[in-house]
């Protein structure tokens, strides 16, 4: 593993301090709060060790109550709801500063037969020949806020090569429909929960702003108040983080300063491995212009 991904890992492994309650590390990407995504991967990695490994995660649902602290580190307390003949049921707090700021509930399951069927892959351009996120970052770094420069222009532990190109810093109205390619920037363990815990932290990047394409406006505008609300993840199977994986987003609507998107998630053979959903804050904001 690269040195970044080895430390996203690690950020999304937990301590232990007591039965049902553990803490995790943050990390500061220089966005106004906490990165939504490692709340999401440390959630579903604390309730993951209340349950027996035979059982896997396969949905959580969760809603953001408040801005965290990048600064800070994270409290979850995890309540065992439910253990039962197939099904296991937790509910997860993230806590800073003696107050909640995401909570969520998760559901595992055994692995057994039954009807499969599923949606058809887009047919999109494969990621060989495409520019990650950092390469384009780096052709446009004048332009990027001081603030946020260093830390989009350098090494990412996920790499993510958009299909469909947005200028951010001059966003024109389009369609809502956005396509990206993704993986961990290294070699994985062989951990079939690790890949879901760094898929959570992954599905929160590009999912929100799909909502605010055919609005022309962008969060690196200083009067967009963007933050995510809820967010809705289902793992339809096991995955791999490290190979690519295609990000297949749309948003079929906006309103009351609020955007929804959805989303499924694609292996390179054509399988749906998961699917999301979010809706999140997109306010204009008259007095920060």
């Amino acid at each position: 593993m690269t040195q970044v991904l080895d430390d996203l890992v690690a950020l999304l492994s937990l301590e232990q301090i007591e039965e049902n309650l553990f803490r995790g590390r943050s990390q500061d990407l220089g966005f106004r709060q906490l990165f939504g995504g490692q709340v999401l991967g440390q959630c579903i990695s604390a309730a993951s060790q209340t349950v027996e490994e035979a059982r896997h995660v396969h949905s959580m649902h969760g809603y953001f109550l408040r801005p965290g602290d990048a600064s800070l580190p994270v409290v979850y307390q995890v309540e065992r709801t439910r253990d039962g003949g197939s099904f296991s049921t937790r509910r997860v707090v993230a806590v800073q500063k003696g107050q909640p700021i995401f909570f969520c509930s998760a559901s595992f399951q055994y692995d057994e037969e039954g009807f499969h069927h599923q949606n058809q892959m887009p047919d999109v351009p494969g990621p060989e020949d495409l520019k990650s996120e950092t390469e384009l970052a780096r052709m446009v770094a004048p332009m990027i806020p001081e603030r946020m420069r260093e830390r989009l222009t350098s090494d990412k532990p996920i790499e993510i090569r958009p299909v469909t190109l947005i200028n951010p810093f001059a966003p024109q109205p389009c369609e809502p429909v956005k396509y990206v390619w993704f993986r961990a920037a290294g070699e994985l363990p062989d951990d079939p929960q690790l890949h879901k815990y760094l898929l959570a932290y992954a599905s929160d990047f590009n999912l929100l702003t799909t909502s605010m394409q055919p609005h022309g406006v962008s969060v690196f505008q200083k009067f967009m108040q963007v933050a995510s609300l809820d967010h809705s993840l289902w793992f339809h199977r096991n995955l791999r983080m490290d190979d690519w994986l295609l990000y297949a987003m749309d948003s079929p609507w906006a309103g009351n300063a609020r955007g929804f998107s959805r989303a499924s998630i694609y292996n390179r053979q054509g399988e749906l491995v998961a699917s999301a959903a979010q809706e999140g804050l997109t306010r204009v904001r008259e007095d920060w212009k």
